[in-house]
């Protein structure tokens, strides 16, 4: 455990914690009372006390998992000995501007790409080609919410195919051929058909697009729908030097993400309802896209708490892990956030439909509303940070344990998510939806360490 100070004038509390605190950490188990260090003569003495205990952890399935417009496409294959096999297809629909100058009749045919911005890669031996293969839909994407096991019917056969190195490069834009026979035919429509006089028009001839990586390659790619998605055709007319282009784009494109999971064979087998917790035995984990979240049971801290009186907490650190070791190019979630829960799994919320959530060290965690009722407070949530260097997650909890301590709010149970968004949970720009990051940790490494002291 990593220590600072805020200033250079240490109390004699602080220095106290420092000197023993090689000594505590090998003795969470031992009375209190064999801790305290007499600061003083007779019966003025300060004890500082540690204390380490685990939060019993589960795995919940979340339920209704709403991917319409959240963010980007999740695309690829993964597999893992925890998760089993997960794949993210990406679907969205094409934007054309009836603005736009089309070729004529009498124009030539030069080139026709798919461009595909890239805006993350997360896999192993990403030196090695990685494909991305693009297909059209058959039926239309409606007017709908779409969740993450929501599928639609498309053409086997790719319009166009890459394979691509990325290495250390995971933010870029991809360019492949678009095949012949679709060329001709999306080249005629644009010349000659009434296909791309409107929107609606142009949606029944090519109702959208879907995204989809490769079996074995181990890797997800973050797709932006933007203008650098596209299909971009170059063409010219007799006597012309230079080519003119015209392009399909996924701006303002209604789009979805299907996340396929077979956990056969795997710890997580045994997870089959949405909104249940289950124990997956030693492990633990989280992963995005999938909406596999953490529940941790915090009874234990009614438990400890009960034994104190006349305390003050110095510290009090909740940590995941280390966490289990990871390929190289992958890369788990940068933040978690806690989530106050019930016994069904639910995210409560404030009267002003805000989700409740653990409030960052050192902020209030409750206020006094217009009704005069002490409430959670929602302004400031606590984000549970990853150490690359230590494979950890941590975040101080002193200030929500002193209040549950001090009688200001109720214990609860948490659920950890992949991020932080406030209300609803699946608004857009929620980033445990835009990528199927992940983490697996040891039950028993779900840990918090308390550093007390008591004046007796």
């Amino acid at each position: 455990m990593k220590s600072s100070t805020a200033s250079t004038q240490v109390s004699p509390v602080k220095l106290a914690v420092l000197a023993l605190l090689s000594i505590i950490l090998t003795n969470s188990c031992s009375d209190p009372a064999s801790v305290g260090i007499e600061l003083g003569p007779g019966n003025d003495q300060i004890g500082v006390f540690f204390e380490e205990f685990e939060f019993p952890a589960e795995v919940v399935l979340l339920d209704s998992f709403n991917t319409t417009n959240k963010g980007n496409l999740i695309v690829g294959v993964e597999e893992d000995d925890y998760f089993g096999r997960t794949e993210g297809t990406g679907y969205t629909r094409m934007y054309i501007s009836t603005a736009a100058e089309r070729p004529e009749s009498e124009a030539f045919l030069d080139s026709m790409l798919f461009e595909v911005d890239v805006i993350s890669v997360n896999g192993s031996n990403l030196d090695e080609p990685k494909l991305l293969s693009i297909h059209r839909l058959t039926e239309p994407i409606l007017d709908t919410v779409y969740y993450n096991f929501d599928k639609l019917a498309y053409e086997e056969s790719p319009i166009a195919s890459g394979e691509f190195v990325f290495g250390e490069v995971k933010d870029t834009v991809v360019s492949m051929a678009v095949n012949e026979e679709f060329q001709e035919e999306l080249f005629g429509k644009m010349k000659r058909g009434l296909e791309f006089e409107d929107i609606f028009k142009f949606r029944e001839f090519l109702p959208g697009m879907v995204f989809k990586g490769r079996e074995g390659d181990n890797t997800s790619f973050g797709i932006d729908l933007n203008e650098k998605t596209r299909i971009i055709t170059y063409y010219h007319y007799a006597g012309d030097t230079v080519s003119t282009s015209y392009e399909i784009n996924t701006t303002s494109s209604r789009y979805f993400n299907n996340v396929d999971s077979d956990r056969s064979n795997t710890p997580t087998s045994v997870v089959t309802e949405p909104g249940k917790n289950y124990s997956t035995g030693s492990t633990v984990g989280l992963k995005s896209g999938l909406g596999m979240m953490i529940r941790l049971d915090t009874s234990p801290l009614d438990a400890f708490l009960d034994t104190l009186s006349g305390i003050t907490f110095n510290q009090v650190l909740l940590t995941f892990g280390e966490i289990e070791e990871f390929p190289e190019g992958q890369t788990p979630p940068s933040s978690l956030a806690m989530y106050y829960t019930d016994a069904n799994n639910n995210f409560l919320q404030s009267k002003n439909t805000v989700y409740l959530t653990v409030q960052a060290d050192g902020q209030s965690q409750v206020y006094t509303n217009e009704d005069g009722d002490v409430v959670p407070n929602v302004t400031a949530p606590a984000s549970v940070k990853f150490d690359s260097e230590s494979n950890t997650y941590s975040q101080l909890i002193t200030s929500h344990v002193n209040a549950v301590f001090r009688g200001q709010l109720t214990r609860r149970d948490w659920l950890i998510y992949g991020g932080y968004i406030s209300s609803p949970i699946g608004i857009n720009n929620d980033p445990f939806r835009e990528s199927l990051r992940q983490f697996k940790v040891g039950r028993d490494k779900v840990k918090v360490r308390v550093i007390y002291s008591k004046i007796r």
